[in-house]
C-alpha cells in the first residue's frame, strides 16, 4: 500500500513537465555553469586584463628603462603573449585623467625617480579607481610589477657595487608545499558550493511532489478520498515520504552527474593551457573524482537529506490550506540551506567536533564537503546520517500526527 501510495503521488509529479526540467535539467545545465562557468569568467576576465593593452597616463617624465618595462610586452619561449604592455600618454592632471576615463591609470613622479644603483630614493604616484576591479587587474597591476622588477633590479646593481651576492636579500628561501590531500587538492576553492547545491536541488526536487501530494490535493479535494480508503494513516505518510524522497534522491542523482561533468569539462579546458584564465579556472573549478567508498558516503548522506528535508516538506504542506501558502512557508526553509551552506567557505575556522555533525542537515553538509575534498571518516558520516534520520523521524510522527487531526486535514 505504501509504494500504491508512492506511485500516485509520483505519476502526478511526472505529469508536469516543468517539475521534471526543475529535477533533472537545472541540476545538469546549472551546476557547471557555477562552477566552470564562474572560474571561466574571472579567469578571463583577469587574463584578459592582462593581455589587453590598457592607456597609462604619465605626468612629466620616466627614465628610459622605466618606460622601456612598462610598454615592452612578455611573451612564452613559444610565443604565447602573459602580459601586454601599456600604451604611455602624456597628461597635465593624473587625477582628472583618470576621473574622465581618457586613461586607466597615471603616474607622477614625486621627486627625482632613480636611474642607477647609487640614485637616492624617489617616489612614483599612481593614480586609478582602487575599487574598481578592471583597473586593478589591468593597468595598475602592471605598474605595481613593473615598479617591483625595476626596483629589484637597481638593488641587485648596489649589491654588486658592494660586492655582494643576491642572496643577501633572501638569507631563508620559503618553498610552501601543500601538505592537503591530492582530492582537497583538486577540489578547488569553490568546493563549498558543491553541499549548498545538493542540497538545493534536492530541496527543490521534493518541493514539487510534496506540496502537491499535501496540500495540493487538499486544495483539489482528493485527499478526502484516500483518507477514507482502507488505508492506515501511517501507510499514507510513509508513502508520501516515500514519493518525495524519490524525486528529491532523482534531482541528487543529476546534481552529481552535473558536478562529475563539470570536472571533465575544466580537466578537457586546462589541458595544455596556460596563463591566467586556466590557472584561475583549475584552482577555483577544481574536479571532483570519487572513489567507490566515497561515492557510496555521498549517497548515503544525500539519502539522509532527502529524508529529512522530505519529511520536513510533508509536514509543513499537510498544514497548509493551499498550495500557494504552503509554497509561502516553504519559501524560508531554502534561506535557511543557502545562509549555513555559504558558511561553508569559513569551514577551516570552525572547531570540527561531534556536536556540529551531530547538527541535522548542517552536519550533512559538513559530510559532503569533506567526501568531495577527501578528508571523511566513517565516524562523521554515520553521526551526520543518524542526526538526519533522527530529524526524519520526528518530523515523521509530527506529519503523522498532523493526518490523524481533522481541524487540519479540513483548514481550507
Amino acid at each position: 500500500m505504501v509504494w500504491r501510495i508512492a506511485a500516485r503521488d509520483l505519476l502526478s509529479t511526472l505529469r508536469d513537465r516543468r517539475t521534471l526540467n526543475a529535477t533533472i535539467l537545472m541540476p545538469m545545465i546549472l551546476i557547471p555553469l557555477f562552477t566552470l562557468g564562474l572560474p571561466l569568467m574571472l579567469g578571463s576576465f583577469i587574463g584578459g586584463q592582462q593581455q589587453a593593452r590598457q592607456k597609462l597616463g604619465v605626468v612629466g617624465t620616466l627614465p628610459a628603462a622605466l618606460e622601456t618595462a612598462l610598454t615592452r610586452d612578455e611573451r612564452l619561449a613559444n610565443g604565447t603573449l602573459i602580459r601586454a604592455g601599456v600604451t604611455l600618454v602624456p597628461v597635465e592632471n593624473a587625477r582628472a585623467a583618470v576621473q574622465s576615463g581618457a586613461v586607466d591609470a597615471a603616474v607622477q613622479p614625486a621627486g627625482v625617480i632613480p636611474t642607477s644603483a647609487g640614485a637616492a630614493q624617489g617616489t612614483l604616484e599612481v593614480y586609478a579607481k582602487l575599487n574598481n576591479l578592471r583597473a586593478q587587474a589591468g593597468a595598475f597591476a602592471k605598474v605595481q610589477d613593473v615598479v617591483n622588477a625595476y626596483n629589484r633590479t637597481l638593488t641587485l646593481d648596489r649589491l654588486k657595487a658592494l660586492g655582494l651576492g643576491a642572496g643577501v636579500l633572501t638569507p631563508v628561501v620559503l618553498r610552501p608545499v601543500d601538505a592537503s590531500p591530492p582530492q582537497e587538492q583538486r577540489s578547488g576553492q569553490l568546493a563549498f558550493l558543491i553541499p549548498m547545491l545538493m542540497l538545493q536541488f534536492i530541496l527543490s526536487g521534493a518541493m514539487a511532489t510534496a506540496v502537491d501530494a499535501t496540500a495540493g490535493e487538499k486544495e483539489r479535494g482528493t485527499l478526502e478520498s484516500l483518507l477514507v480508503a482502507p488505508v492506515r494513516r501511517s501507510e499514507v505518510v510513509a508513502g508520501k515520504l516515500l514519493a518525495t524522497t524519490i524525486t528529491a534522491l532523482t534531482s541528487a542523482c543529476f546534481s552529481v552527474l552535473g558536478f562529475i561533468l563539470s570536472g571533465l569539462l575544466v580537466g578537457a579546458f586546462t589541458r595544455g593551457r596556460s596563463g591566467a584564465s586556466a590557472e584561475i579556472s583549475q584552482a577555483m573549478g577544481g574536479q571532483i573524482t570519487l572513489g567507490v567508498g566515497s561515492a557510496l558516503a555521498l549517497l548515503g548522506v544525500a539519502l539522509s537529506a532527502a529524508l529529512l528535508i522530505s519529511a520536513l516538506l510533508i509536514t509543513v504542506g499537510i498544514y497548509a490550506r493551499s498550495f500557494k501558502e504552503a509554497q509561502t512557508y516553504i519559501a524560508p526553509l531554502s534561506l535557511a540551506i543557502v545562509i549555513p551552506a555559504v558558511m561553508l567557505q569559513f569551514s577551516d575556522f570552525l572547531t570540527l567536533g561531534p556536536g556540529l555533525y551531530a547538527l541535522p542537515l548542517f552536519g550533512g553538509m559538513l559530510t559532503l564537503l569533506e567526501i568531495v575534498r577527501g578528508t571523511v571518516t566513517a565516524a562523521h558520516v554515520l553521526l551526520a546520517m543518524a542526526a538526519n534520520l533522527v530529524g526524519t523521524v520526528l518530523l515523521g510522527l509530527l506529519a503523522l500526527r498532523s493526518f490523524g487531526r481533522e481541524e487540519v486535514i479540513f483548514r481550507n
